[in-house]
């Protein structure tokens, strides 16, 4: 086993008897860090044992250093009023500052009392005056520093009642041991021989290099675990789903997470009385109203709402424009996909996009629902797609994010037929869980937006669902907690 100079000299200390850092200092002639140094590399390669014990240390600070030398103010008081002076107009001006201090303590220990403007010692107080105070032998014990071990029962309640005089640290005492494995190492013999660490200019210029033992370097030897600094996890997993779609061919969607309840809702057909519009499940912001869009785009999802399109009712009610100005945090990121499909133009056809994004739900918390969370919206816009190819790209992106059991079960959306909600099984839960939605958009959402009925493609998953069993989290509440153990120790996407 290759052991450094210092790590040989203390060993050899320590197989003669040292048993502390101070010792061990002592007897090889090194400094107490480096000592301390070597004794944690002795440690890590089994060849030492080390026993600990922290200690509470008590000692008097500045205030408790000058009460020692000029004594308490309960003793002075006690002194002023043998010597006659007992008014208590006289002593306060004797004592100044001190006298509040002295009259509590003259009143807690039973050594007097205070009677019609007089200070009137007890029997205990008397006795006391010739004698020594219980709170002078506490000063004295903590004049040179005391473990609490030391302090006696009949003292120990001055550590909390005379704490602004004193201060307390901690004292870590060490005792070290050989190992058997250390024991052999001593008994087959130690030799010790300077080595030099570093190569340096000067040994080549001068060619001295040639004279020296250069020390060895185990690399299998343990080291400290290292921790430097990266992005957290989840948005480094944001970052590799973003990769995902890139390599499939998709371009980015973004926009602001505050919008109008138009894009929220109205633009994706979802009628103005749903519940998914109530408080319980979305939060209205200030300003109340925004903007809507110019152009014929509001009269056109108007219509959709009232008439429908291409031979569809709609939702057969007076469409209020008034509600469609509600500005909201998003719900979802699917307004990006409507935004989108409104700015499109048909030279731009096919066309694939994707976003990833904050959304806000009024939900309750519990291990699988957040109220803010991130989603990942997809759309692919051509003549030539169907559900078919949808469930394909869901397939191949969650594939890809290393999910090997995955479903699809039939569900309801007001902007989507067929529809469908990708799932994916948890090992952990042994259960299946929903991702979130997907389907082809109704003509009532792609006629008013792109102008004409053309096949698309759309879903929303949620990105905190679809990144916990890599990290075998079991609780989504566990991802923003923001512990730093996990954080440290969370493995990066491309292993």
């Amino acid at each position: 086993m290759n052991l450094t100079v210092h790590e040989k000299k203390v060993l050899l200390a320590v197989n003669k008897g040292a048993e502390d850092p101070e010792t061990i200092a002592r007897k090889t002639g090194l400094k107490k860090d480096a000592v301390l140094k070597a004794l944690e590399w002795l440690k890590a390669k089994g060849l030492i044992s080390v026993d600990e014990d922290v200690k509470e240390v008590y000692e008097l600070n500045q205030e408790g250093r000058r009460y020692a030398q000029e004594g308490l103010p309960e003793r002075k008081l006690l002194e002023l009023v043998l010597s006659g002076v007992d008014s208590v107009s006289e002593v306060a001006k004797k004592l100044g500052g001190e006298f509040r201090i002295a009259l509590v303590w003259l009143s807690k220990l039973g050594l007097g009392k205070v009677d019609r403007g007089r200070i009137v010692l007890s029997e205990k107080g008397k006795e006391a005056a010739r004698g020594k105070l219980p709170t002078e032998r506490f000063l004295e014990l903590l004049k040179t520093g005391a473990y609490a071990s030391e302090i006696p029962d009949d003292l120990r309640r001055f550590v909390k009642e005379r704490s602004k005089i004193l201060d307390v640290r901690e004292e870590k005492e060490i005792r070290v041991h050989l190992t058997d494995l250390g024991r052999d190492i001593v008994k087959k013999g130690i030799t010790i021989e300077e080595e030099v660490s570093n190569l340096t200019p000067e040994m080549i210029r001068t060619g001295s290099w040639r004279k020296v033992k250069f020390r060895k370097y185990d690399v299998s030897a343990p080291t400290p675990p290292i921790y430097p600094g990266k992005r957290h996890f989840a948005n480094l997993a944001k970052d590799y789903i973003r990769q995902i779609w890139l390599e499939m061919g998709f371009k980015e969607m973004n926009g602001p997470i505050v919008t109008t309840s138009f894009w929220n809702f109205d633009a994706l057909f979802v009628p103005q009385d749903h519940p998914a519009r109530e408080l319980q499940d979305t939060f209205y912001v200030e300003p109340e109203y925004g903007e809507l869009p110019g152009g014929d785009l509001v009269s056109r999802v108007k219509k959709a709402h009232e008439e429908g399109v291409d031979g569809s009712l709609g939702w057969e009610y007076e469409w209020s424009e008034e509600e469609a100005k509600r500005m909201v945090l998003r719900t979802h990121t699917t307004i990006l996909s409507a935004q989108t499909l409104a700015k499109l133009k048909e030279t731009e056809l096919p066309a694939k996009f994707f976003s990833v994004g904050r959304v806000f739900r009024n939900e309750a918390l519990d291990w699988k629902h957040l109220f803010e969370f991130t989603q990942s919206d997809g759309i692919v816009v051509s003549e030539d797609v169907n559900f078919r190819h949808l469930l394909g790209y869901l397939k191949e992106f969650l594939s890809k994010l290393g999910f090997k059991k995955v479903r699809f079960r039939p569900h309801y959306f007001p902007y989507t037929e067929m529809s469908v909600e990708p799932e994916v099984y948890h090992p952990v839960k042994k259960e299946w869980i929903e991702l979130g939605g997907a389907g082809i958009f109704r003509p009532e959402v792609v006629e008013p937006l792109l102008g004409k009925a053309v096949p698309v493609l759309a879903w929303g998953l949620g990105v905190e669902r679809l990144i916990v069993d890599y990290y075998g989290i079991t609780d989504l509440r566990e991802i923003y907690k923001n512990d730093v153990e996990q954080l440290r120790n969370a493995k990066l996407w491309w292993l």
